[in-house]
């Protein structure tokens, strides 16, 4: 009896070996497959990340947020978009100070910041819109001019903003800055930012479609945006400017069009009820030119930081960069729009 029972327990034991070892596989099996599942996600997210050349969660986050607070201000009144446009002037401005400072170059910043937002609001509030915006213009190319010839020191602020961004240059560029040059590089700025900010003020006065026209020239543009990175990044096949920005490619234009051109579409027919349709064609144009003027924005805008030696303009923007990398597109499209929405009267 006892060798039986031994035997018994023996065979028992066994068996829960076997079952044990069974489970153990099964376990292992299970453990390769979820790490195979793991590793391929981060393997499929690092080649989108690759193709875009972009964090793209971060991306996308910030996209939404930045969607979510735009709409939020159009939502309450006119005036607290004009309010946040303006603030996300100063900011670029602020991005461009570091930027040409890190080449050496002097602007004056706090004047610049005053005439902007001086000039930006005149140009909404003031009765006659397009004599403020261009009274303020030409006071800011003025005063600008005085200013850039004086030595003024650099703040420690602005030291420090450069010394953090010299810690990761792209190139070995210095320029040699002198009164001519800081003074071109100051007007350039005065024409970059706080004109073409006036444009898209100016296209908010005298309508009752305000709302619809600050969507048509913020959306648009970042739709072309949008469009010409996915397609670029996935069907990308003959460049467009290699030596500028080796990313761009033409089916990456097309792509831009396309997504500006349905944006147009959807947001004219979503304000304007049934009254576009006799302008059926102006959604179109808008579309294209959104797309061929934004690439071409970014272009100019790779050009700048290729020159200057820095990859980002800022890095307020997670994902995306500076601000300044995100409304270049939308500045440079802003007296495009301006000019179709005059002329068809919308």
């Amino acid at each position: 009896m006892n060798q039986e029972n031994l035997g018994e327990l023996s065979n028992k034991a066994d068996l829960l070996t076997n079952n044990n070892l069974v489970g153990n596989n099964k376990s292992a099996k299970s453990d390769s497959s979820h790490e195979k599942t793991i590793n391929g996600t981060h393997d499929t997210l690092d080649d989108i990340n690759r193709r875009t050349g972009r964090n793209m969660p971060q991306a996308i986050a910030t996209a939404i947020l930045l969607v979510a607070v735009i709409v939020a201000c159009l939502v309450i009144s006119i005036d607290t978009f004009v309010i946040l446009l303006t603030i996300f002037m100063v900011l670029a401005l602020w991005e461009l100070h570091v930027d040409f400072a890190t080449a050496g170059f002097r602007i004056p910043f706090l004047l610049l910041s005053v005439c902007s937002v001086i000039t930006i609001l005149s140009a909404f509030y003031a009765r006659w819109h397009t004599v403020a915006m261009a009274s303020g213009i030409t006071a800011s190319l003025l005063l600008t001019v005085v200013f850039a010839t004086l030595n003024s020191t650099v703040s420690q602020r602005t030291l420090r903003a450069v010394e953090k961004k010299l810690q990761h240059p792209t190139s070995s560029k210095s320029a040699k800055a002198n009164t001519f040059t800081n003074t071109a590089v100051s007007l350039f700025v005065v024409l970059y930012i706080p004109l073409l900010a006036s444009c898209i003020v100016l296209s908010l006065t005298n309508t009752k479609y305000a709302i619809a026209h600050a969507m048509l020239l913020v959306f648009l543009p970042a739709l072309s945006d949008t469009g010409g990175l996915f397609a670029g990044a996935w069907l990308g096949k003959h460049k467009l400017s290699p030596r500028i920005s080796p990313k761009k490619s033409i089916e990456g234009l097309l792509g831009s069009m396309l997504f500006a051109l349905i944006g147009a579409y959807a947001i004219i027919s979503g304000f304007y009820g049934s009254s576009w349709i006799k302008f059926w064609w102006m959604p179109a144009i808008m579309g294209v030119a959104s797309g061929m003027v934004g690439t071409f924005g970014d272009l100019c805008a790779s050009m700048l930081k290729r020159d200057i030696g820095i990859k980002d303009m800022g890095h307020l923007l997670k994902g995306h960069g500076g601000v300044l990398d995100r409304v270049d597109s939308i500045l440079l499209c802003a007296p495009v729009l301006m000019a179709l929405i005059k002329v068809v009267g919308f």
